[in-house]
């Protein structure tokens, strides 16, 4: 499963010892995978300013949880064409996502734990800020080139009624520069091309005999040339429309046929210029911001466990893996059993919602005696 939970419960004797019971209880029952989760001691401050570092931090975790999906989904739109290899672009300092999490150390370079938690939490909060700054810039650009490009490759692709027509017709497909003579594009049905060969001399006056040719095709009818003279042209509309032929509105002008296939060919290569430099962009940031995101759900336990089980600080982190979705609620009852001491009467029935208290999460009716914090990597789910 590539979800986590991570806990903490005071780290005096009796606390340990209901740790190494859970370890043990989880362990033979084959429901979940535990690691110890190093957090390092930092500035505690005061209490006041921990309350709100702990609003700041809830915040902060939707946000950045939110950005990395983001920067996901963004990687399986770029790489369009190579989906398969999604998942092994979004690494976190070069490995899987589950390995940097079960092997967490905290990044003391980057976010140095001698500072006060609340310069710590600013430099995260800067962070992951510039790299949505940056990902709205970079990915709107790639979309509308990427917009722009497949618009074009749409009118090449309908039918013969509204896809574009300078890829199918050639110069030599129509008699040009004439002050007389013209010649019209005209859609006939598949069953139909007997009778309009047949009678599309004699559907008007002034039609150049023998003058239609077959110059394209799709599953419903064919493209005919026909040169008449320009005076008729409006007689022979009619009359071919009334037979169900239908005149396609085309002035061949060799100027814009060059214009619009030179526009496709710069959106092509501006698209594969772009391309490598924003996977790469996307790459290294979502590792980044990955990072972050983690960082922030230690700083999270840190706080809560400090205003849920008090000072001086003491207390251990556990990451759990469950190893199954259907083994989840058996592991939630394990864990209240063992941990059922830290609140008895929490343990024991549901605590009324509107009670808020300092460390633990209620979801819906869902209580729990102990500091709680879920980590998800179904970043594409």
């Amino acid at each position: 499963m590539s979800e986590f939970w991570l806990i903490s419960a005071p780290g005096d004797k009796e606390n340990l010892q209901a740790l190494e019971r859970m370890n043990t209880v989880t362990s033979k029952s084959n429901l979940s995978y535990n690691t110890k989760f190093a957090i390092p001691d930092f500035k505690v401050g005061t209490l006041d300013s921990l309350v709100g570092l702990s609003d700041e931090l809830g915040k902060l975790d939707t946000f950045a949880e939110s950005l990395i999906k983001r920067m996901a989904q963004s990687v399986v739109e770029v790489m369009e064409d190579s989906k398969g290899k999604v998942q092994e672009n979004l690494l976190a300092n070069g490995v899987d996502l589950t390995s940097f999490v079960t092997h967490f150390e905290w990044d003391m370079a980057k976010y140095p734990a001698k500072q006060p938690l609340v310069n710590v939490v600013d430099t995260l909060a800067k962070q992951l800020a510039q790299i949505e700054s940056d990902l709205k810039s970079r990915t709107a650009a790639y979309s509308a080139l990427k917009t722009t490009l497949e618009n074009l490759e749409k009118r090449s692709t309908g039918n013969l009624f509204t896809r574009t027509l300078s890829d199918i017709v050639s110069k030599e497909d129509f008699v040009l520069d004439s002050e007389y003579l013209v010649t019209l594009l005209v859609i006939v049905p598949k069953p139909s091309y007997a009778q309009w060969r047949k009678t599309y001399e004699s559907l008007s006056d002034m039609v150049v005999p023998r003058s239609t040719k077959l110059i394209a095709e799709d599953n419903e009818g064919g493209l005919f040339t026909v040169t008449l003279f320009r005076k008729v042209i409006d007689d022979f509309k009619i009359k071919a429309k009334e037979n169900k032929f239908t005149v396609r509105e085309f002035f061949y002008d060799e100027k814009e046929i060059k214009r619009e296939r030179e526009e496709m060919t710069r959106l092509l290569s501006d698209k594969k210029q772009q391309y490598g430099p924003l996977l790469r962009w996307l790459k290294v940031n979502f590792s980044e911001a990955f990072v972050a995101w983690i960082h922030i759900k230690a700083l999270r336990v840190f706080v809560e466990s400090v205003l849920r089980y008090g000072l001086p600080v003491n207390f251990q982190a556990v990451l759990l893996q469950p190893h199954k979705k259907s083994a989840t609620k058996r592991l939630r009852e394990v864990l209240n059993s063992v941990f059922r001491h830290l609140d008895e009467v929490a343990a024991a029935s549901i605590l009324d919602a509107s009670v808020e208290i300092p460390g633990l999460q209620l979801s819906n009716q869902d209580y729990f005696p102990y500091v709680y914090f879920h980590i998800d990597l179904g970043l594409l789910d």
